[in-house]
């Protein structure tokens, strides 16, 4: 027999059914609730990823644009200047522009974020190397006009000089000191202070027992320790980079660097027979900004 209700319990079961079916409709309303919040927060999120994206690809596109005008107007500078000093610095120069001309195809067709961040460097490297020459074979070169002597020894190295070796930040300082108009020495001692610089970060970078292991048939200098080249190939390995146009690069944007302390040393030019401030802040821009690049390339 069915069991008998009232009217109260057939009206407290309506509610309980009633209740049960408003609890099923918020919690659906609420899934799709959550779920448009989703949608709509993966889309926010996917246009925040584009819109940065984009932002970055019109930054390269622009950085790209001003260095290849940078290189083009400083290349068109060294190629018109008709003057005979200095030829194997300014064979250096040429020698590195070509380098970086082959090493600009190269990167077209293998694009990746190391090689991307480094050859940003490297076309600031051949900007640098082109000016520099040009400043050094003009005696009326006047710069951008507002440096002082002062600022000769301000740097922007000294971080990526510390986490190195923490002596190389001092000793650039040294350098930077000593490279005064009116210092008759200036020119033995940055030069020597500098070039030993870059040493010490290859040394440290490239030390030449895990050259030796990493690469055992690496090419030895007549001392029998592994080659400058030697030690590049390393430090790009550490930072999987495989890029012997890279290498070469490298190796010519520091021969140019010696290149120019030789020109730096021996060169007397101008009615004092000094380079002048212009030229001076020229020359450390060139080697400073060469520090740096080869202290990125020890980043792994």
């Amino acid at each position: 027999m069915a069991k008998r209700i009232n009217i109260s319990q057939l009206r407290s079961k309506f509610r309980q059914l009633e209740n049960k079916r408003r609890q099923a409709v918020n919690k659906y309303n609420q899934a799709v609730r959550q779920y448009n919040q989703n949608v709509k927060r993966a889309a926010a999120d996917t246009n925040r990823a584009i819109n940065k994206y984009n932002q970055e690809v019109r930054a390269h596109n622009t950085r790209v644009r001003q260095n290849r005008a940078r290189i083009n107007a400083a290349l068109s500078r060294f190629q018109s200047q008709q003057v005979t000093r200095y030829p194997a610095y300014r064979s250096s120069t040429q020698t590195l522009h070509e380098s970086y001309t082959r090493l600009e195809a190269r990167s077209k067709y293998e694009a990746t974020d190391s090689v991307d961040s480094i050859f940003a460097l490297s076309e600031r490297e051949n900007a640098n190397s082109l000016e520099t020459t040009s400043a050094l074979l003009d005696n009326e070169y006047q710069g951008a006009g507002d440096e002082s002597e002062d600022d000769l020894a301000s740097t922007k190295i000294a971080d990526e000089l510390r986490k190195v070796e923490e002596d190389l930040h001092n000793r650039w300082l040294g350098a930077l000191f000593s490279l005064n108009p009116r210092n008759p020495d200036a020119a033995r001692h940055f030069c020597t202070s500098a070039r030993e610089i870059f040493t010490r970060v290859l040394d440290t970078s490239a030390p030449d027992q895990q050259v030796r292991v990493a690469i055992p048939n690496c090419d030895l200098t007549p001392q029998g320790t592994p080659t400058r080249r030697s030690k590049i190939h390393f430090m790009l390995g550490r930072r999987s980079v495989e890029n012997d146009a890279l290498e070469e690069f490298v190796e010519n944007d520091i021969s140019n660097i010696v290149e120019l302390f030789r020109v730096f040393n021996d060169g007397t030019h101008g009615s004092s027979g000094t380079f002048t401030l212009p030229q001076l802040f020229s020359i450390k821009r060139r080697v400073e900004d060469g520090i740096l690049f080869l202290c990125s390339l020890s980043e792994a």
